[in-house]
């Protein structure tokens, strides 16, 4: 009996040996790091040989660490009827298996997202490799040329370049996280739109084949600015400030930077922001103030008439940013005129951007229709309405209250 016994468990131990063999021998040879092309962004432009021509972007394996030495990137393109057949073909030129489950960015040209990306967008979804979090941008060049020019110039890394900046939203308020996870989920809603991250190549750069449409004379305000017409001169050409609009799954227009300001503030998306304003004291100066959006943010649809009216109440603490000779900002008086005076350039700027989402491109970005479920019964009542149609006919009334405490350090010159 134990001569059975021991012959059991060697035969055990025999087919355990052999299921390791072969689990590591498949693992050897389709999964191993060495026969994978790591893929950190894609660019997708309408091609004149085929329907697409889409451009990778890959590193070596080692530098998807921190930790490792980053390489040289390499650029790859294929014209191809779909993005799923052009992966396959780059599979066989690389000969490795290429793997997205790096991939930082997504890129569509502006000439491809007028033309409509639903396509596309499904396809990237239905891949078990792209993340939800990738983010998306329409490049108002070509992407290949927006993807080589995107170079870091702080990090050494490129996927934490392509991690970190679109945060930077959280503290300028000039660009907006935006992730093909949240495009597809405003794509398939019947209460919002898709919107993505504008961008471009900084019109300094006197060797792209476009030119920005305004010249440095007209850039009275900063806060006008958006991809391709800002005027930064720096190693890196790619920039990315703006907003890509969407109606339905085609480029409807695009926000500058203090329209996509109101828009984040809106959507609550942005933790502080620097405006400039109006100087109440001196009608040829303008004044910058640093603003924190308070929690009492309140947002109320109502239905009337058929159409939807919209009131917006935002509650901002501020403080002053530009100093002056002979400023006094202690005064009472001072403090409370300059509290007026961005109450005022706030609500100007935030009814402005609210009809040119609606009027223009009649896209509620905004998310405005989840607010309005109140005023139906029932969630036939709602797609019965078509929101995202009846949205061009809102009427807004937008009222701003803002509190100017001082200075950082200084508060009187």
């Amino acid at each position: 009996m134990k001569k059975i016994s021991n012959i059991l468990n060697k035969i055990f131990i025999l087919i355990l040996i052999i299921i390791f063999i072969a689990s590591f021998s498949a693992s050897y040879t389709s999964l191993n790091i060495d026969n994978l092309a790591f893929v950190v962004a894609i660019g997708i432009d309408k091609s004149t040989s085929n329907k697409l021509k889409v451009t990778f972007q890959f590193i070596a394996p080692s530098s998807s660490s921190e930790s490792g030495a980053e390489t040289t990137p390499v650029f790859n393109s294929v014209d191809c009827s779909s993005i799923t057949n052009g992966i396959n073909i780059m599979n066989a030129y690389l000969g490795r298996k290429v793997n997205l489950s790096h991939c930082k960015l997504i890129v569509f040209s502006e000439e491809l997202a007028k033309d409509g990306i639903s396509n596309e967008i499904y396809s990237l979804i239905n891949e078990v490799q792209v993340r939800p979090s990738a983010n998306i941008v329409i490049s108002k060049c070509n992407t290949k040329y927006y993807i080589q020019n995107s170079i870091p110039t702080l990090d050494s890394l490129i996927p934490k370049y392509y991690n970190i900046f679109p945060h930077s939203s959280e503290y300028t308020g000039y660009i907006c996280d935006a992730t093909i996870g949240d495009f597809f989920n405003a794509l398939v809603c019947n209460s919002c739109a898709p919107y993505a991250i504008l961008g471009g190549i900084t019109s300094s750069n006197s060797n792209q084949s476009f030119e920005s449409t305004k010249s440095e004379s007209e850039f009275s305000d900063d806060s006008t600015i958006k991809s391709n017409e800002n005027l930064i001169e720096g190693s890196r050409l790619s920039q990315n400030i703006g907003l890509a609009v969407f109606k339905d799954d085609k480029l409807a227009g695009e926000l500058n930077a203090i329209e996509t300001v109101c828009f984040l503030n809106i959507r609550k998306k942005v933790d502080s922001f620097l405006i400039s304003i109006p100087n109440p004291q001196d009608s040829n100066s303008k004044i910058d103030i640093y603003l924190t959006p308070n929690s009492t943010h309140k947002i109320n649809v109502k239905i009337i008439n058929g159409a939807p009216y919209i009131k917006i109440k935002f509650d901002f603490s501020g403080k002053v940013y530009s100093m002056t000779k002979g400023s006094e900002y202690l005064n009472p008086d001072v403090l409370s005129s300059i509290s007026d005076s961005c109450n005022n350039y706030l609500e100007e700027q935030f009814t402005k951007y609210l009809y040119k989402t609606s009027t223009i491109f009649g896209s509620d970005i905004n998310g405005f229709g989840v607010y309005s479920l109140s005023e139906f019964k029932t969630a036939t009542d709602f797609d019965n309405y078509k929101w995202l149609y009846n949205y061009k006919n809102s009427t807004f009334n937008v009222e701003i209250s803002t509190v100017i405490d001082s200075g950082f350090l200084l508060t009187q010159t």
